[in-house]
């Protein structure tokens, strides 16, 4: 039987969730990198009690709204927030929880306030690393970032070259929920413009690596120069509606016709 991992829908590609899981959400924090569609099906799936893992915790749907009055959000933008707001999250691993304005108050961080979760803040770099280790099947490593700072606490330290460095285990999920541009059946992977971002970096670093794509092709359609997720870190794609893709699509017809 050949090999197609497409499946039907978003609900499909979520419905082994379980509470308790360890998730990893891709993207940077806007609406180009992120999942929304996937992130959605989880909300409506209602597992709980979640460790998200993610740059951006995300806004939630009051503060989108507050986005939307000075930049364009798309109404498909669905992000980690919206999963704090729906009382999902247990804990989150990030390395920028919560917004850089006090009148700015986000789901997470209105709970996080409350103690009603948990954070476990981690430097970008030694985020991305962390998610890459446990795809290598890297059992430990040693970081030159964080000696000297909370970041160290409760952490081995080890003198390297004479600087301090501290040990940090790769952060091992059980779902991966990362956003694309194009896949193929087999699940090849290419990114257009920001969506590349830690969607490339969790690919494969999850039991199980979920792709929400604009776009399924036919095999032999993408150049194998330009993909960089292989299929063998990828469990199941889902395609998003034609209404959650025009606006990029126009957007990068636009880009390629201003470049000739």
């Amino acid at each position: 039987m050949a090999i197609n991992k497409v499946v039907d829908s978003f609900d499909e590609a979520v419905k082994d969730f379980f509470d308790g899981a360890t998730v990893l959400l891709g993207g940077f924090g806007t609406p180009g990198g992120c999942p929304s569609y996937l992130m959605e099906a989880l909300g409506r799936h209602g597992a709980k009690d979640l460790t998200i893992v993610c740059n951006n915790v995300g806004f939630g749907k009051e503060l989108m709204q507050v986005v939307a009055m000075f930049t364009k959000a798309p109404d498909w933008w669905y992000d980690g927030g919206q999963l704090a707001d729906n009382r999902q999250v247990k804990k989150a691993i990030a390395a920028f929880p919560v917004l850089a304005s006090p009148l700015l108050v986000s789901p997470f961080e209105k709970q996080l306030r409350a103690s009603e979760v948990e954070i476990d803040i981690v430097p970008q770099g030694t985020l991305a690393e962390r998610i890459r280790a446990a795809k290598a099947g890297i059992g430990a490593f040693y970081c030159p970032v964080g000696p000297g700072t909370i970041v160290e606490k409760g952490k081995e330290i080890k003198v390297i070259d004479g600087r301090k460095h501290v040990l940090e285990y790769p952060i091992k999920a059980d779902f991966g929920l990362i956003r694309a541009y194009k896949a193929d059946r087999l699940g090849n992977l290419i990114y257009r413009g920001t969506s590349r971002t830690f969607n490339a970096t969790m690919a494969g670093a999850a039991k199980v690596t979920i792709a929400e794509v604009d776009e399924v092709v036919e095999l032999g359609d993408l150049d194998p120069e330009s993909v960089v997720t292989p299929a063998l870190y990828v469990d199941r794609v889902a395609v998003r509606p034609e209404a959650g893709r025009t606006e990029i699509i126009q957007k990068i017809s636009k880009e390629e016709q201003l470049q000739k």
